[in-house]
């Protein structure tokens, strides 16, 4: 095994965390990223602080060169989207490759034994996707264990939100937009600003498709939500449950890991062996900003058989092979780093 590097990317979701713990005394050499999109919530960096405290060594925050707000211009002011996940190659998925450059790595991933997903394999030859949860059978009871038993618990946004990641997450439910203008008005005042409406075109650029942020703080909308959601956890919920307990598994490693295409792409695009990817000098060479947000929707959601205008700067596309590629099967985990439990 000599030679391979150690690397665990951390959300700041219980199931990386709890993967962290675990790997702790089995692989005493693992580095630790965190994929810092400077758009997390404070509780998110405070849990991270503690489980750096943990695990006796230091995090590596990884910084995007260009944060969220340089590609949202170059995706034409185009909020990111389930259809348009820009914001995880870029802020995610970019630095965490570029942190690992060519060495050979193995890349700890916290799939759980009863999570059917695959998350994040590289398209890169280097790096080596391994799955300690799942070979080891470590279901979603073991790791609020693990994390209880480290004396980290759960991070504390989860008492008003079911997963991490940015604070403006187009994942979000209603009530937990609600909770956000509760528990962080600042945060959610700044997710505001991001919406835009053109009354020239009429088009609308909101995080949620069908409501803004403005129409969904008003107090009436606010109550009415509350009260869906109140409703919902009556149906089916023990007391005192969390967001988490009572809607499940939306850590972040559902909605935002360290993959652009595991959730985002359509059922066509999941089955093709590629996708097309426009770099930057594409997208921002599109003669209109709303050419400039659908061609960056289509690069997302479109196989690479797309029909663009020629007038377009074509020769710098890049085709890169699709994380379902046939033939891909992910190694177990290595011999050296199994112990008996």
């Amino acid at each position: 095994m000599g030679g391979y590097r150690h690397v665990l990317s951390l959300s700041g979701g219980k199931d990386s965390t709890a993967l962290a713990v675990y790997m702790r005394d089995r692989v005493p050499e693992m580095e630790y990223v965190f994929c810092d999109t400077r758009k997390e919530l404070p509780e998110t960096y405070e849990y991270l602080d503690r489980l750096e405290a943990y695990l006796g060594k230091k995090i590596a925050r990884l910084n995007a060169e260009r944060g969220f707000d340089h590609w949202l211009e170059m995706y034409g002011g185009l909020l990111p989207s389930s259809q348009a996940r820009w914001c995880t190659r870029m802020l995610k998925l970019k630095p965490f490759e570029d942190y690992i450059g060519d060495d050979p790595v193995y890349s700890y991933v916290g799939i759980r034994a009863d999570e059917d997903r695959v998350g994040y394999i590289s398209t890169k030859p280097n790096i080596i996707p391994v799955f300690p949860f799942k070979e080891d059978g470590v279901t979603k009871e073991e790791v609020f264990r693990l994390l209880e038993e480290a004396g980290l618990g759960l991070p504390d946004y989860y008492r008003w939100r079911s997963r991490s990641g940015c604070y403006f997450c187009f994942f979000q439910r209603k009530s937990e937009w609600v909770n956000l203008k509760l528990e962080h008005p600042d945060l959610f005042e700044l997710a505001k600003a991001y919406e835009k409406f053109d009354p020239v075109t009429g088009e609308r650029y909101t995080w949620s498709e069908r409501e803004s942020l403005d129409e969904l703080e008003r107090p009436e909308r606010m109550r009415e939500i509350l009260q869906q959601a109140e409703k919902t956890k009556r149906k089916g919920a023990a007391p005192n449950q969390t967001l988490l307990d009572l809607f499940g598994d939306d850590d972040d490693e559902v909605a935002c890991t360290i993959c652009p295409h595991s959730d985002g792409c359509s059922p066509a695009a999941r089955s093709t062996a590629g996708l097309l990817i426009m770099c930057e000098r594409t997208v921002a060479s599109a003669p209109t900003r709303t050419q400039r947000s659908r061609l960056a929707n289509w690069a997302y959601c479109f196989p690479h058989s797309l029909n663009l205008p020629v007038q377009w700067p074509l020769e710098t596309h890049i085709a890169i092979p699709h994380p379902t590629t046939p033939g891909r099967t992910p190694p177990r985990t290595p011999k050296a780093c199994s112990t008996d439990r």
